[in-house]
C-alpha cells in the first residue's frame, strides 16, 4: 500500500510540475514551500543510495533501484517553485542570484538533472560501483548549485 500512496503522491507532483507555474502557486509561500519539500524528498531518497555506496548502509540493488527512480522524478519538480516574487515570503536560502543569474540556475540544474539521469542508470544496473561513481557524480553536482544558489543560513 505504501508504494501505491507513494506512485500517486510523484504522480500528482509531475502534474502540478506541468502546469504554469502562476496556476500552481497562489503565495510565494507555496512555491517556497513546494520547492523545499521536493528538495527534501530528493535529498532523503538519495541519502538511502549514498549510504550504501559509502558502506554506512547493507547494499540492496532493488532499494537503490527504486530510490535512484523517486531520486529521478523529485529532480525535475523543484524549480518550478522558483516563480518571480519566491525571493520572499517565507523563510528560505535561496540567494538573490538565483533570479538575478538565471541561466546560470537553469544550467546548474540541467547539470544535476542529467548527472542523476546517469544515476538512476546505474543503480537499475545493480552494479556497486557504478553506483559509487554516479553517487559522486552527483552529489559534485549539488555541492556546486549550493555553492552558487543556496544560502548558509535561512533568509527572508
Amino acid at each position: 500500500m505504501h508504494k501505491k500512496t507513494l506512485v500517486a503522491a510523484l504522480a500528482t507532483l509531475g502534474t502540478l510540475a506541468s502546469l504554469p507555474a502562476a496556476a500552481q502557486f497562489q503565495k510565494p509561500e507555496d512555491a517556497i514551500k513546494y520547492r523545499q519539500a521536493a528538495f527534501t524528498v530528493r535529498a532523503n531518497h538519495f541519502g538511502r543510495v549514498a549510504a550504501m555506496a559509502q558502506g554506512k548502509a547493507p547494499f540492496d540493488a532493488k532499494a537503490a533501484a527504486d530510490n535512484a527512480q523517486i531520486v529521478a522524478t523529485m529532480s525535475r519538480l523543484p524549480f518550478a517553485g522558483f516563480t518571480e516574487g519566491s525571493d520572499k515570503g517565507m523563510p528560505h536560502r535561496a540567494k538573490p542570484e538565483i533570479w538575478k543569474e538565471s541561466a546560470k540556475f537553469k544550467a546548474a540544474a540541467d547539470k544535476m538533472q542529467a548527472e542523476v539521469a546517469k544515476f538512476e542508470a546505474a543503480a537499475k544496473g545493480g552494479n556497486l560501483d557504478a553506483i559509487k561513481a554516479a553517487v559522486g557524480a552527483v552529489g559534485n553536482s549539488c555541492k556546486a548549485c549550493h555553492d552558487d544558489f543556496r544560502a548558509e543560513k535561512y533568509s527572508n
